[in-house]
């Protein structure tokens, strides 16, 4: 009798600890997911999660345990037999507690389903993936790799910019000279006199960045905006044009590719630029003697201008397509009949430029 006093006992002072431990344990895990994300607001910054929350490793940890213990939660729990089994009913031991331990668990995977519901889903996400220090004759300075992600897709291919401190404030600068109502709310890092080349500067430099582009994509008029677009792709097509210019028909096609990735995340694949970025890839996969690929970058373009009954491109795109269609094989009276009208319409096409003509003459400022 006394033994089994003494065992009582001993339990209920380990599951007093248990519990004290647990609510200690329970206000650090509150306190400590969101104090550490907050940092840089003071320079009215903000930094995203670094991972994802899982809690299933922890239930888990708790399955594990309860394989030693006395009872099952989601079973039916052992019927006690004997006069000892049935002096313990009712006891607060270790095992009985542990259905209260895993509340703050339940507690915050509801909170966390709740604040993802909350949120604004975003259809595109900018992420910096790499900063690197350049040191030229003259100047030195940080280039950013930035990624443009759809959320709930895996892009195999991803579209990438890379970009200096000195282009994110030339950006900053057109954009809330034009719509200097919806800039007001938007912050942007300040310029520092000194260690700009740290790893801390550089860190919430990347972080500031993602939120500022995030931010003016979350507005419709600033988002169709050619500043804003043209800040992503410009670039890529005017080295894509000098490479083609030269010959460089190889380079240049990784490059047109990556303005046409550009150019797809943002929503804007039925542009005269996104037209140009088609004529890029057609003429250096052709030049490359691939001509499937070319002919398929020639057949988008016609879809694309398929209700308009006059463009620059047009003609061009419509002969390129038929010589590669004779070439791979493919049916190409559609194309020809199209050409027959635009040469009933206007003036003879043998005046009319090459696609790859057009494309080296096309002012790209």
């Amino acid at each position: 009798m006394a033994a089994r006093i003494l065992h009582r006992l001993r339990h209920a002072l380990a599951g007093e600890g248990g519990r004290e431990e647990r609510a200690c344990g329970g206000s650090e895990a509150e306190d400590c997911p969101e104090s550490s994300e907050l940092e840089d607001d003071t320079e009215g910054l903000s930094t995203r999660l670094s991972g994802t929350l899982s809690f299933t490793s922890h239930e888990e940890e708790e399955e594990e345990e309860e394989e030693d213990g006395a009872g099952d939660e989601l079973g039916e729990p052992p019927q006690p037999t004997g006069t000892a089994a049935g002096a313990e009913d009712g006891e607060w031991g270790p095992a009985a507690e542990r259905p209260g331990g895993s509340l703050l668990t339940r507690q915050l995977q509801e909170l966390w389903k709740k604040s993802r519901g909350s949120l604004v889903p975003q259809r595109l996400l900018f992420e910096v993936t790499s900063a690197s220090v350049v040191s030229e004759r003259s100047s030195k300075y940080v280039l950013y790799t930035i990624y443009l992600i759809r959320s709930g897709r895996f892009d195999k291919a991803p579209a990438a910019i890379a970009r200096r401190y000195s282009d994110f404030e030339r950006l900053n600068r057109r954009l809330r000279c034009r719509f200097g109502c919806d800039m007001a709310g938007i912050a942007f890092p300040r310029k520092r006199l000194r260690r700009n080349f740290t790893a801390e500067t550089i860190a919430k430099r990347s972080r500031a960045f993602e939120q500022f582009l995030s931010h003016l994509h979350s507005i419709a008029e600033i988002r169709r905006s050619p500043e804003f677009l043209e800040f992503f792709f410009l670039q890529d097509l005017q080295a894509a044009q000098r490479l083609t210019c030269t010959g460089m028909y190889r380079e240049a096609l990784a490059t047109w590719a990556n303005a046409y990735r550009l150019q797809d995340r943002l929503g804007v694949c039925g542009s005269g630029r996104f037209l140009l970025t088609l004529a890029g890839l057609a003429v250096c996969h052709q030049e490359l003697d691939e001509l499937g690929e070319a002919h398929g970058f020639c057949e988008q373009a016609l879809q694309l201008l398929e209700a308009q009954g006059s463009h620059p491109l047009l003609g061009p795109f419509l002969q390129a397509h038929v010589h590669l269609a004779w070439k791979v094989g493919k049916d190409k009276r559609r194309s020809e009949a199209r050409l027959q009208d635009l040469r009933e319409a206007g003036p003879p096409l043998q005046q009319q430029p090459t696609l790859k003509e057009c494309l080296i003459k096309e002012p790209l400022e």
